[in-house]
């Protein structure tokens, strides 16, 4: 068998899944149709040669799919699910195979929550939660730490059960650490950065919060509270997705969100993203601190 031939094989061993993911995250049979054909395109000009594991590697290609796709239907007005879902419209033919996969966990009341969900929540609680994707790998799907994406999907399961937001122990731990960061960071108190910060706390930066002086692949508690000191006048404290941490902004606009990952009372990771697309998208709320 020819090296298309076996690449064809093994896609089609895996098309099933990839439908059933992209139905679930997106509700349109058309739309998932067009995710898994772009799977499969972008497949056919990767180097293969790199892949380690197959499967893994086109769930996360079709989950970023879908999430284009779910931002771009964001900006655009939003149809009923009527009019986007398969099995409702009266001159569609039934399709058993898609029967199967909406009677599957996937019924049109829970497409219709759904809908309710920020593309990154719809994201992240269908991967985990119904394909048991693990956080590690649906973090860099929706450009998230892992501790992120396990409070954002943690959020979308509360929503469509229909539970109010929880009064949660760890957020107000968090925005106490966080806070006390900030101070320590303002205020150039060496000593304090070094106390809120864990010994192998990392800090990581996309090429967004790189280009104002961000500096990605710091480790170890001495390096960042150097890199903190005295460095943070400008920055406010919010609610980063639900979760506390930073945000520097300039006229009105954010240039730079500091995520924070805090394990134990203290700062374990922190995420420093600037990237256009990510600001778009991520919800920040101003607190007082």
């Amino acid at each position: 068998m020819g090296g298309d031939d076996w690449l064809a094989t093994r896609f089609e061993q895996n098309r099933d899944r990839l439908r059933a993911v992209a139905y679930r995250i997106l509700g349109s049979e058309p739309e998932a149709e067009d995710a898994v054909q772009e799977t499969w395109i972008r497949l056919s000009r990767s180097d293969t040669a790199t892949i380690d594991n197959l499967g893994g590697w086109l769930t996360t290609v079709v989950g970023r799919i879908c999430l284009d796709m779910l931002r771009t239907r964001r900006g655009r007005p939003e149809l009923p699910v009527g009019d986007h879902s398969p099995g409702i419209a009266d001159d569609v033919v039934p399709d058993p195979e898609l029967e199967a996969v909406q009677a599957d966990s996937v019924g049109l009341a829970l497409l219709v929550v759904l809908e309710t969900l920020s593309p990154a929540e719809r994201l992240a609680f269908v991967l985990h939660d119904l394909f048991a994707v693990p956080f590690e790998d649906i973090a860099p799907i929706i450009g998230k730490s892992p501790a992120a994406a396990r409070q954002i999907a943690s959020r979308a399961r509360r929503r469509v059960r229909g539970t109010p937001e929880p009064t949660d122990v760890d957020v107000v731990r968090q925005k106490e650490v966080v806070t006390a960061f900030l101070a320590a960071a303002r205020g150039a108190d060496f000593s304090a950065l070094l106390n809120v910060l864990d010994p192998e706390v990392v800090v990581r930066s996309d090429a967004g919060a790189a280009a104002y002086g961000g500096t990605p692949g710091l480790a170890g508690a001495d390096r960042v509270a150097q890199e903190f000191s005295g460095r943070a006048a400008a920055a406010k404290l919010v609610l980063v997705d639900g979760m506390p941490g930073l945000v520097w902004m300039q006229r009105g606009e954010p240039l730079v969100v500091f995520s924070f990952t805090v394990v134990d009372g203290r700062v374990a990771a922190i995420d420093l993203r600037g990237d256009a697309e990510y600001l778009e998208n991520v919800d920040l709320v101003s607190l007082k601190g």
